[in-house]
């Protein structure tokens, strides 16, 4: 069903199965190393993290995976998600280019993050876990896993990265209404956080930070597990729901090619939600952009090395092969807490390596400048993260030609007028993350080739 503004798909048209990009690849991923070891590691090194049948996702060979019925009829409370045509954008851009977006901001939490909680929460309790741990840069994740451990009866602990816990108290009690325990990252809770507090007292955390702890309290309860919100490949894998939405809602308006697929980038979820399922068209169509819009302050894709290294600080996940600006990496203060970190999906690594993805990045005031710009054309106040995209996709049309771009609207901004309010009255600056501040940080990961 279509109108002049929404392109939206039936209850009935929700994806069945998720696609799985790993048998398309280009290049096979690198493997992810034990952190002691730097061998190999198998699926029963990850048992105490995981529960198996995400461990099975995570490996799989099989393109096509079966979404379970309980966490379809979850879905459709807010699936499937309509795809809107920007009139009204392209208006204010005097652009003959038609412009897409996917609303992925009208989930119980707001964003996308959902698509993953759902499923990760679910397959935790059919295995008979208890108690689920995770970080949170924005509070989009955290809000997402705390939906979803209400939903399925699971304990859930939070560790936020202090800047955001502190620009995003809203966030913070949204976590708290689904039942959720939220902490400060860094924290005195766990040796993790005492260490890095040991270090900096004023210590503004880090998605690596809070990775290491929340990964520590997840290892030390029998009864708990640890959940992930980007960056491996089963998070990436139930996202996908996006993109194959999105290429049957681009039947439904009539249009037989994509020129541009855009979406921010932190660890690579939303970006692999939309961009995955049309890999095949780009192989088809090399003229076809599919853009990874990162922060200036947080260049992962854009300055960082291709190497393996730790996906938290201390040290305590798997090494894995992706840009990385070095797990010491202490990012600045951005309000786009969802992007703070230090490295990237390796699945989104290999094919900026093979150069099938394209990386951009930012400066925030541009993108907020963006984000108002859309707000007052399409009515909805876009998260910080998702203005990153909007800022790319007003670029490209801006290039000419009567292209088709689509982007991932990953989340409303609703939880962040703290952010607008420092950009709408000019106290919002912006900072390049400096090439020998990274150089530094790399001297930190273990030398592996």
């Amino acid at each position: 069903m279509s109108d002049k503004y929404r392109i939206v798909l039936r209850e009935d048209e929700i994806p069945k199965r998720w696609y799985n990009a790993l048998p398309d690849l280009k290049t096979p991923l690198a493997p992810p190393l034990h952190p002691g070891t730097h061998q190999p590691i198998g699926p029963a090194d990850l048992a105490l993290l995981f529960p198996m049948e995400l461990i099975k996702q995570e490996m799989s060979p099989e393109p096509w995976i079966e979404i379970p019925n309980d966490v379809l009829e979850i879905y459709k409370l807010w699936r499937p998600s309509p795809l809107h045509r920007a009139y009204n954008l392209e208006k204010a851009l005097k652009t003959k280019a038609r412009i897409y977006y996917k609303n992925e901001s009208l989930s119980p939490a707001g964003s996308h993050k959902v698509n993953t909680a759902i499923p990760q929460a679910y397959y935790n309790k059919q295995e008979g876990v208890k108690k689920l741990t995770t970080e949170t840069g924005a509070g989009q994740w955290g809000s997402a896993l705390s939906f979803a451990c209400n939903i399925f009866g699971l304990v859930c602990e939070v560790f936020m990265v202090k800047v955001s816990y502190q620009q995003k108290p809203y966030r913070k009690n949204l976590m708290q209404v689904w039942g959720a325990t939220v902490h400060a990252s860094p924290s005195n809770l766990t040796n993790s956080g005492r260490k890095i507090l040991e270090a900096d007292a004023n210590s503004l955390g880090s998605l690596g930070i809070a990775i290491s702890e929340a990964v520590e309290v997840a290892v030390s309860d029998p009864s708990a597990k640890y959940t992930l919100g980007s960056v491996l490949n089963h998070v990436l894998l139930h996202q996908t729901v996006i993109g194959l939405e999105t290429k049957e809602q681009l039947k439904l308006a009539g249009e037989k090619k994509v020129d541009a697929i855009i979406a921010c980038v932190g660890g690579g979820s939303n970006f692999a939600g939309i961009a995955l399922p049309f890999l095949k068209d780009k192989y088809a169509n090399p003229d076809m952009k599919l853009i990874a819009v990162e922060p200036m302050s947080c260049p992962s894709l854009t300055k960082g090395d291709f190497r393996y290294d730790f996906g938290d600080t201390v040290g305590l996940t798997p090494l894995v092969k992706m840009y990385t600006l070095g797990h010491s990496f202490m990012p600045p203060g951005i309000h786009a807490g969802g992007l703070r970190y230090h490295g990237t999906a390796p699945l989104l690594a290999n094919l900026v390596k093979d150069k099938i993805v394209e990386a951009k990045a930012y400066h925030q005031t541009e993108c907020f400048e963006a984000a108002v710009l859309f707000a007052k054309a399409e009515g909805i106040l876009p998260a910080p993260e998702s203005s990153h995209a909007i800022k790319a996709a007003i670029e490209e049309a801006k290039t000419g030609g009567e292209k088709v771009i689509v982007f991932n609207l990953s989340g409303h901004g609703n939880f962040d007028l703290a952010s607008y309010e420092a950009y709408l009255s000019g106290k919002l600056t912006d900072y390049e993350y400096p090439k020998e501040s990274v150089e530094e940080a790399l001297k930190n990961l273990p030398c592996i080739e």
